[in-house]
C-alpha cells in the first residue's frame, strides 16, 4: 500500500467508511485508494425475520417483513489461469468475450517501502517518468500519439509494495500495443527532462500539503502510528525528491524488472492457449535474476497521547485515534471484521449512531480495524467536528471504542453485521478483472489461491464471544494517539483534557519563504 493509499483510508473515515487494503488491479491504477475497505451495507430486512409477531396491522402496514430472503449460494468465482514460466514469471489468463477488449498488466515486486531512506518518492518519480520518456524505440510523445490513434493506453505506475505497467485496446490492437509494451518493459528511456518534469510535480505536492486540515490530519496520523523511519510513515520531502537522479531510475529498474519479480495478467476477448503461446514468447527470454525481497520491517505501537497541528483558516477540526491493526492472514481476522461493522459498519453502527446521532458531535466520524497483506493495517478512528465540540467529541468516540471491550454485540447488531459483510462481499467480486485482480495479489503475497472461498465460512462462524474475546485482546483506548488538526483559540474546553499535548511542527523543510 502506497502512501496516497493510506492517507485517503483514513479520510474515508470521515465518509463513514473502514479502511480497506491496498487496490490489486492496476488497471485502474491512477484512481487508486487504498487500496484495503471491507464494502458497507446493512441489511435491516434480516434483522426484521428475527423479531417478535408484530401486531396484524403493523404486519399489514409492514408487507417487506415476509419478503423471504434465500440463503446465499456458494461462493466459487471462476478462477484465472495460471502459468508459471521456468524463469519465475507468473502469468494469469482470464478470457472474456463480452466486450472486444483486451486489458493486461505486468506487476514487478519492489516499491517505496524498498527505496532508500535519502530519496524517498524515488518509486513514484519512477513511475511517472518511465511512461513519459517512453523507450529506446518510441519516445513517449510519439507514443501517447501512436496509442490515441487506436483508443488505446499504456500507463506505468510506483506503488507501495510494487511498481506496474498496464495497457489496454482493441482486441484487433493488442499485438502491436502489447509490442509496445514490452519495447517499454525492456527497454525505457529515462530522459532528463521528464525526470525534471516528475519531479517539479512530486515537489509541488509537497509544497501544498499542508493546504487542506483532513490531509494534515491523515498525513501524520499515518506517520505517528507507523513511525517517521518507518516505510510505511516516512514521506518525501523536497530535499529526498531532488536527490533522484537518472541512474537512480535505471539502477532501480535493473533490480526490479527481472522474471523473479514479475506477475502478468491478461483479460479479455482472446483464446487462452494462444494468448499463452504469446506471452511464453515474449517473457521467456527476460533472465529470471534476484527475486525482491523486501527486509523485516518492526513495527511499534505510537506513543499514546494528543498530537495537535494549528491550522488557524479552518472553523473545524479534524481527529483521527490511531494505533496498529492487524494482517489479513491473523486467524482473528473474521472476528475483527465483525466487531469492525459493529463499531464503525454504515449509519447503523455504534459510534454513528452515539457520536452522531445521538448526541450530534460530530458531522462524520467512522473508523475501521483495518488488516493489510505483508504488514499491520492501521486501527484508525476518524471524526469532523466544529472546534468547540473538539474535547467532548473525541471523549465519546473514545467512549464508543472502550465499550467495545465491555459490550459484546447484541444478537440483532452480531446479525446485521454478519449480514453486512456477506451480502457485499460478492460485489468486492463480482467480475472477471476483480478476480483476476485479487488472486494476482494473493500471488503477489504468497497467500493461498483460495484464501477469498474461505472469506464466508470465516465470517458465519463468528460468535458474540469471538467479537468480545478480540476486542478485549485488540482494542486498548489508553494506547491510541490522538492527532487533532484545527484552529487552536477556538478549541474550548483546552485538548489538555484529552491528555498530554505534543505539538507537531507541519513546516515543509526546504520550502521558499512565506510558503
Amino acid at each position: 500500500m502506497n502512501r496516497n493509499s493510506l492517507r485517503s483510508e483514513l479520510r474515508s473515515c470521515l465518509s463513514f467508511r473502514p479502511s480497506r487494503r491496498e487496490s490489486a488491479f492496476p488497471f485502474s491504477a491512477r484512481a487508486l485508494t487504498t487500496a484495503i475497505t471491507l464494502a458497507l451495507a446493512t441489511t435491516p430486512l434480516c434483522v426484521a425475520q428475527t423479531q417478535s409477531a408484530a401486531p396484524a396491522t403493523t404486519q399489514q402496514s409492514q408487507p417487506w417483513k415476509s419478503i423471504p430472503i434465500p440463503t446465499l449460494p456458494a461462493f466459487k468465482p471462476i478462477q484465472p489461469t495460471k502459468i508459471t514460466l521456468p524463469n519465475g514469471v507468473t502469468i494469469f489468463l482470464e478470457e472474456d468475450h463480452e466486450l472486444p477488449f483486451i486489458s493486461g498488466f505486468i506487476r514487478i515486486r519492489g516499491g517505496s517501502r524498498d527505496e532508500p531512506a535519502d530519496k524517498v518518492g524515488l518509486v513514484s518519480i519512477y513511475g511517472d517518468a518511465w511512461r513519459t520518456s517512453g523507450s529506446v524505440q518510441a519516445s513517449g510523445d510519439s507514443l501517447d500519439d501512436s496509442l490515441a490513434a487506436k483508443a488505446a493506453s499504456i500507463e506505468t505506475e510506483g506503488g507501495g509494495g510494487a511498481t506496474s505497467v498496464s495497457w489496454s485496446s482493441f482486441a484487433t490492437d493488442f499485438d502491436s500495443v502489447f509490442a509496445s509494451t514490452m519495447e517499454l518493459l525492456l527497454h525505457p528511456a529515462f530522459q532528463q527532462n521528464k525526470l525534471d518534469l516528475a519531479r517539479r510535480s512530486e515537489i509541488s505536492s509537497i509544497l501544498r500539503r499542508n493546504d487542506d486540515a483532513s490531509s494534515i490530519a491523515a498525513r501524520e496520523a499515518v506517520e505517528i502510528a507507523y513511525g517517521k523511519s518507518n516505510p510505511y510513515g516516512r514521506e518525501p520531502e523536497i530535499a529526498t525528491v531532488s536527490a533522484v537522479t537518472l541512474s537512480d531510475l535505471t539502477a532501480w529498474h535493473t533490480k526490479t524488472v527481472v522474471g523473479a519479480n514479475l506477475i502478468v495478467g491478461v483479460i479479455g476477448d482472446f483464446d487462452a492457449k494462444v494468448m499463452e503461446q504469446k506471452l511464453r514468447t515474449a517473457f521467456t527470454p527476460i533472465p529470471t535474476g534476484t527475486k525482491l525481497i523486501t527486509p523485516k520491517i518492526t513495527f511499534n505501537e505510537p506513543t499514546p497521547g494528543v498530537y495537535f497541528a494549528n491550522k488557524s483558516d479552518v472553523d473545524q477540526t479534524n481527529i483521527y485515534m490511531v494505533g496498529l491493526g492487524t494482517e489479513e492472514d491473523n486467524p482473528d481476522f473474521y472476528a475483527l471484521s465483525v466487531m469492525n461493522e459493529v463499531f464503525s459498519g454504515g449509519f447503523g453502527s455504534r459510534v454513528i449512531q452515539d457520536v452522531r446521532t445521538k448526541l450530534g458531535l460530530a458531522y462524520s466520524v467512522g473508523g475501521s480495524f483495518g488488516a493489510a497483506y505483508d504488514h499491520p493495517g492501521l486501527f484508525a478512528v476518524g471524526l469532523g467536528t466544529k472546534s468547540t465540540s473538539t474535547v467532548p467529541a473525541a471523549k465519546a468516540t473514545l467512549d464508543v471504542v472502550a465499550n467495545l471491550r465491555t459490550d459484546p454485540p447484541t444478537e440483532a447488531e452480531l446479525r446485521r453485521a454478519k449480514d453486512a459483510l456477506l451480502n457485499s462481499f460478492i460485489f468486492r467480486y463480482d467480475s472477471p478483472e476483480k478476480v483476476l485482480a485479487e488472486q494476482v495479489t494473493l500471488a503477489v503475497y504468497n497467500y493461498p489461491s483460495d484464501f477469498l472461498d474461505r472469506y464466508r465460512a470465516g465470517i458465519e462462524r463468528v460468535t458474540s464471544a469471538d467479537v468480545a474475546r478480540v476486542a478485549q485482546k485488540y482494542v486498548q483506548p489508553q494506547k491510541l494517539a490522538i492527532i487533532v488538526v484545527g484552529n487552536a483559540p477556538e478549541i474550548q474546553p483546552p485538548l489538555t483534557g484529552l491528555g498530554k499535548v505534543t505539538t507537531l511542527d507541519i513546516a515543509i523543510p526546504g520550502a521558499p519563504p512565506n510558503q
